[in-house]
């Protein structure tokens, strides 16, 4: 019998890679999506497609109704560090307080297992480099916080009505499908790999480095780039082990190696095939000099093996994506 998945923000930037991936893999998929930052035209044409908001819970009632689905899968949350900073209020009503209404819909409709889309801004400046599940968690941003809180949400769901979540934090997520149908289109963008490429296509003068005088190996930050379709993967293994009746856990997603803002560059300029125009401005405020994930947990207990961990295999994948979608999804 084959699996019946619910994939909120299915239209998103990850949503979609995983939609696609759940395809590849067998299952049935239901994607759920306001399209406030997804895409129609990143929807998988065999998933069956509901617009609404997880906030309306006459919406998910309706959707859990006709749909018995066996695990849910949840992107459908704001993402953008420098907006929850001005913006905090629309961040705690869309994530916590979106996440409270579809936790009260799922437990109404019998549905316990949900993979949770969380994210290393939960652990603000880390105690350590690579970063473990097990450091503080202490945000530096109201993102992170309401990523937090939501993880908190479902601990204590769990532990009143016996729901069962696999949160997965992970770090820069990058890259396209291999075939090129889907990729990264956000507005604004605020990613540096998509940032390095609309500026390898002309479409903004330059690629912005803020600082180069950080504790690292060139003076500029370090991430942990992980590529979206290993991300995909790693969320179809977490359902598995939910639904395979393995208790609920948090684990970190990345590749446990950083490049610098500088060595990002340069790889890309290798693929694009000619130089990238940059400018080197003042550091962000918050922005932390080290970033690196130690995913070890999830090898060991999902039995996660990215395959596409290479930054030249990432940048190869965005650039194939960006150079025949120069404007997006618009095109």
């Amino acid at each position: 019998m084959q699996q019946r998945i619910l994939v909120l923000g299915g239209a998103g930037y990850i949503g979609s890679h995983t939609v696609y991936a759940l395809v590849e893999s067998g299952a049935q998929v239901v994607v759920a999506d306001n399209l406030e930052t997804g895409h129609r035209a990143a929807l998988h044409p065999e998933a069956k497609f509901y617009q609404g908001d997880i906030r309306d819970g006459a919406f998910l009632d309706n959707l859990f109704t006709h749909e018995k689905v066996e695990g849910v899968i949840h992107f459908a949350a704001n993402s953008l560090v420098g907006e929850s900073m001005e913006n905090p209020l629309k961040y705690y009503d869309n994530n916590v307080g979106g996440t409270r209404v579809l936790l009260s819909a799922m437990l109404r409709h019998g549905v316990k297992h949900i993979v949770f889309s969380s994210t290393a801004a939960t652990y603000g400046e880390p105690a350590q480099i690579p970063i473990l599940e097990s450091d503080p968690a202490r945000p530096t941003n109201a993102y992170g916080e309401t990523k937090l809180a939501m993880e908190r949400m479902f601990h204590w769901t769990e532990q009143a009505h016996g729901l069962k979540y696999a949160s997965l934090r992970y770090f820069n997520a990058s890259g396209a499908h291999p075939h090129g149908a889907i990729g990264e289109a956000h507005a604004p963008e605020t990613h540096l790999v998509p940032l390095i490429l609309q500026a390898a296509l002309g479409k903004r003068a330059s690629i912005q480095i803020y600082g180069d005088d950080y504790p690292t190996r060139d003076g500029t930050c370090v991430r942990d780039y992980i590529h979206v379709c290993d991300l995909a993967d790693a969320h179809i293994l977490a359902i598995n082990y939910l639904l395979a009746g393995n208790p609920s856990d948090i684990f970190n997603l990345g590749n446990g190696v950083g490049f610098t803002v500088k060595e990002v560059l340069t790889a890309a300029e290798q693929v694009v095939g000619h130089a990238i125009p940059r400018q080197t401005t003042a550091r962000r405020a918050g922005d932390p000099a080290q970033l690196v994930a130690s995913s070890e947990k999830a090898r060991s207990i999902l039995k996660w093996d990215p395959q596409r961990a290479d930054i030249h295999r990432i940048i190869e994948d965005a650039w194939r994506w960006h150079a025949a979608h120069p404007d997006g999804f618009a095109d």
